[in-house]
């Protein structure tokens, strides 16, 4: 991988975990997730507007990636709200490229190779491990991280298509935007409009351009480097979440936690280059 691309991919984890450790630092995950999304798309239409490129065709797939996108992002602020997001985050980043696979197995009838079958047990073990062997207070969480994880995979398929019919800003924008509407509008159904206007803050708004950025930066490393290469680096920001976890959320890792997330890691990486 070239120097350029790996530091473009690297930034663009750090961006994902940033962005996460902002939601989780908030008082209110929910008001403030909600209204990061509402700044980004906003200050990103001019440039979804000036790029547009989306056929008719992709309205299915864009509708899809936006209800999963929904649920996603609400699992995700309700599970930061109740937990930790060192055992959050390296089990719905982990898994999803896992249920990928396997969906992809389950309906081509194709086995594993003995490559992918080691990214799967190293996540496995990390997973295990991230959410303590011996623990039974997180069951809660841990099923939600893996839901969040269902709802990653199965976005990450739709867009892999959708994004054959339209341009990857304007695609984004418009899932998001859509996602980003619906999710503000029922909080604010439930909680009440002032949700919306207390989440906002300088944290949400940086984390709402982290989300975008992260993107970004993700779409220039693929044009300079082979997918597989820019997957594999992107999910180095399963380790760089835990350890801002520890240290801005002052999250009790442990040395088995940290080990998890490792090999959470590093299972994903084998998965992304097998």
């Amino acid at each position: 991988m070239p120097a350029d691309a790996l530091a473009l991919t690297l930034a663009a984890a750090a961006l994902h975990a940033g962005w996460n450790v902002l939601i989780a630092r908030a008082g209110d995950p929910e008001g403030a997730g909600a209204a990061a999304v509402l700044f980004a798309v906003t200050v990103f239409a001019p440039v979804a507007v000036l790029t547009w490129d989306v056929r008719a065709s992709a309205i299915p797939y864009m509708a899809a990636s936006a209800a999963a996108e929904l649920v996603y992002f609400a699992l995700l602020a309700a599970a930061y709200r109740r937990s930790e997001m060192s055992l959050v985050y390296p089990i719905a980043r982990g898994l999803a490229p896992v249920l990928v696979l396997i969906g992809a197995a389950v309906a081509t009838s194709a086995e594993p190779t003995a490559p992918e079958a080691a990214g799967v047990v190293a996540v496995a073990v990390g997973v295990l491990l991230v959410r303590g062997v011996s623990r039974r207070g997180d069951l809660a969480a841990t099923a939600m991280a893996v839901c969040i994880a269902a709802t990653i995979a199965f976005y990450t398929v739709v867009d892999k298509s959708g994004l054959q019919h339209a341009a990857t800003i304007p695609y984004f924008e418009v899932v998001l935007a859509t996602q980003g509407i619906l999710y503000a509008s029922a909080l604010s159904v439930i909680r009440g409009p002032g949700v919306i206007r207390a989440g906002f803050s300088r944290w949400s708004a940086a984390a709402g351009l982290f989300m975008f950025g992260a993107y970004g930066l993700v779409l220039a490393a693929l044009r300079l480097a082979p997918a597989a290469s820019v997957a594999a680096v992107r999910e180095t920001s399963v380790v760089m979440a835990t350890g801002l976890a520890a240290v801005y959320l002052h999250e009790h890792v442990s040395r088995e936690r940290a080990i998890g997330a490792v090999l959470v890691c590093a299972g994903v990486v084998v998965l992304a280059l097998a």
